[in-house]
């Protein structure tokens, strides 16, 4: 029944959908039942005493500085440890290339405001991350996607689609957000080419970049950019824009991430965050800055590493010890997730509903990460957040449910 509000939404509110993952989320705070669903990390590692020592100082020392108002581009000092820090991958920025938002969504959400124009195609993978898509739909993009395999995006298919002019090309090639998967150095190296040649820019979406569990690390895209173009100095200016965050390395609550940009690109969306909340919190980035000196941060992430490798092993064995044959999955060799696919004709969305009902253990069905439909038959499993006993259990009840799935379709 419309009422009188529904004629005076935004004609761009009619793409504006809840996320699956949220409402997910409301279901899986029962106690009883087991979430592999949400992307969370782990209360287990939030440094909460430290946290405490850095508001102390930082209320003692700037508490005046800390309850104002700030510049839009960030508090300066945060600004350049993340470029002291970036720079040891290769990246040669300063804090002029550095934005502080109020978490990566954020960061995603002006990047739609800047760049999208209603009906422009955006280029992602398939399966994407679902937080970008509900960010864009709401600017009227349109999508052309590329696939996924075990060494990420697909570039021999990349060049027909960059065919079509897309504004720009969305990847995430660390430790993938659903699929897990990692884009290889050869296929990187590839993307940052065909790119060039198509005049095509590039978001990288790394929030997991430093939590890699086994294997060497791999460069950005933004640093194989800064190389190709064979820039020197302190001040970036290629064709990628670099997203990460704070959520998965301190704490998801701080709500503090970063876009690493050419200065005219940041200029650009340093303005349209004015017009969405004048500045990020300054008294969170005062503490987060506080909190992460004197090689904090550093010994803080071999933490999470060891803790969240240990539990992806966990759900890895748990899954080869508890699953039917007919389920294939990634393994993952970092972040927080990995992607599961069920036989052809399955439906993830009804196995979840049977799953919660039956066994109280929940996770992501994967049709909802892909921006033109298909992947009814994948899920996504998230293993940072819940305990090694928990992960074990669950994924037991949930191999139950498949073996009893597997039996009545073999019927």
């Amino acid at each position: 029944m419309e009422t009188l509000w529904d004629r005076r939404y935004a004609q761009r509110t009619q793409r504006m959908a809840s996320s699956v993952i949220r409402e997910l989320l409301k279901l899986t705070e029962q106690p009883d039942i087991i979430s592999f669903a949400g992307g969370l990390p782990s209360p287990d590692v939030f440094p909460v005493d430290d946290f405490k020592a850095a508001c102390d100082r930082v209320l003692s020392t700037s508490g005046k500085q800390a309850l104002q108002y700030s510049t839009t581009e960030g508090y300066q000092p945060l600004r350049e440890m993340i470029a002291r820090h970036t720079a040891r991958y290769g990246i040669n920025i300063g804090p002029d290339n550095v934005l502080i938002t109020s978490g990566s969504q954020q960061a995603l959400d002006l990047i739609g405001k800047v760049f999208i124009n209603p009906g422009d195609h955006v280029l992602t993978e398939a399966p994407t991350y679902l937080g970008a898509l509900q960010a864009w739909n709401a600017y009227g993009a349109e999508y052309v996607t590329v696939p996924l395999d075990d060494d990420g995006m697909d570039t021999d298919a990349l060049e027909m689609v960059l065919r079509t002019g897309p504004k720009f090309i969305y990847a995430l090639p660390n430790f993938h957000n659903p699929a897990g998967v990692t884009m290889s150095l050869e296929r990187r190296r590839r993307l940052i080419e065909l790119a060039d040649r198509y005049g095509v820019p590039i978001i990288e979406d790394d929030p997991y970049g430093q939590l890699r569990y086994e294997g060497e690390h791999l460069p950005s895209l933004v640093a194989l950019d800064s190389q190709f173009r064979e820039e020197t100095g302190g001040s970036y200016r290629g064709n990628v824009i670099y997203l990460s965050t704070f959520s998965k390395i301190l704490a998801p609550g701080l709500r503090l991430a970063w876009v690493i940009a050419p200065q005219e690109v940041i200029r650009k969306l340093v303005q349209a965050k004015q017009g969405a909340d004048l500045n990020t919190a300054v008294f969170t980035q005062m503490v987060a800055h506080e909190v992460s000196r004197g090689g904090f941060l550093d010994r803080h992430i071999w933490l999470i590493r060891r803790i969240y490798g240990e539990r992806r092993n966990i759900m890895l064995e748990a899954m080869e010890q508890y699953f039917p044959s007919q389920v294939s999955w990634t393994h993952p060799k970092g972040g927080l997730f990995l992607w599961g696919t069920m036989p052809e004709g399955w439906d993830s969305a009804d196995v979840m509903k049977v799953a919660v009902e039956k066994k109280r253990v929940a996770f992501v069905p994967g049709g909802s990460f892909f921006p033109l439909g298909g992947g009814k038959n994948t899920m996504r499993l998230n293993f940072s957040n819940a305990s090694d006993e928990k992960i074990r259990e669950g994924i037991q009840r949930l191999g139950e449910i498949l073996h009893e799935l597997v039996e009545t379709t073999q019927k």
